[in-house]
């Protein structure tokens, strides 16, 4: 069986972590660098860096902070945030990003996703999807609907449909993020995940609402997932990663834990 990852998720606005609630108020909570660095020792599996703004500002996303996060730590990183070219692709990889999380773009031109995967690779191409829970006059019906540009533009798209899509596009990864839960620290949208977790064969790392111990549990047994992004309860020191490892592994979640 194949370990569930816990992978702290940075939040990057103005080369500082932040973190909100539903993508806003935000906060300060830390250097990325320091974080990244913490969160090596304490033994997570991954990390993700997301500069939130931009897509929005129409900007590149943070090749420099992912050269010093590269030269401080040796597990891998995704990146992501503004991405939209082959080029910038190619660039945060050769800064030490392992691998890139795509949205907006992929939304506006999914023809990247075929085009990253095959230049760089599937296993690097993450395709990140906000979605937040929209009621359809038309239809009278309720959907799970993308958002882009950090969660501010709704684009009419069906979550279910759009992870399905991307898996064939070749994205081998995808991260799903419950606006609708975001910093609550209520729990992740167990639904949801189960809905996109059943619609897909590629990995799928949950995102939005981790406030406990037992919300991790939840998404990996109810919710299917195979990572759980969490945010706020480390950022916070609420709990530490070997907490967490340590509070699954006992209730017979295979995860890693490194001997010491």
């Amino acid at each position: 069986m194949l370990v569930k990852r816990i992978i702290p998720c940075l939040d990057v606005k103005e080369g500082k972590v932040v973190k909100g609630i539903h993508f806003e108020n935000l906060k300060d909570v830390g250097d990325p660098v320091e974080l990244a660095k913490r969160y090596e020792e304490e033994g997570a599996d991954e990390l993700v860096f997301l500069d939130i703004t931009a897509s929005y500002e129409k900007r590149e996303t943070m090749v420099k902070i992912a050269e010093k996060v590269a030269q401080n730590i040796y597990m891998p990183f995704t990146v992501g945030g503004g991405i939209s070219t082959h080029e910038h692709v190619s660039n945060l990889l050769k800064a030490g990003a392992d691998k890139v999380s795509i949205n907006t773009a992929a939304v506006l031109n999914p023809d990247l996703i075929s085009q990253l995967a095959e230049k760089f690779g599937s296993q690097c191409v993450v395709v990140a999807i906000d979605v937040k829970k929209t009621w359809d006059r038309i239809t009278r019906r309720s959907y799970w609907e993308v958002y882009i540009n950090g969660g501010r533009t709704p684009t009419g798209k069906d979550a279910i449909a759009w992870a399905s899509q991307v898996e064939s596009l070749g994205a081998g990864e995808i991260l799903l993020t419950s606006m609708d839960t975001d910093g609550t620290q209520n729990g992740y949208d167990l639904f949801l995940t189960r809905k996109i977790v059943d619609g897909v064969k590629i990995p799928v790392i949950a995102s939005g609402g981790a406030g406990k111990l037992e919300h991790l549990l939840t998404v990996f047994r109810e919710g299917g997932a195979d990572a759980a992004l969490v945010a706020s309860i480390f950022h916070y020191k609420n709990f530490t990663i070997q907490e967490a490892k340590a509070f699954l592994k006992k209730r017979g979640i295979p995860v890693r834990i490194e001997e010491p």
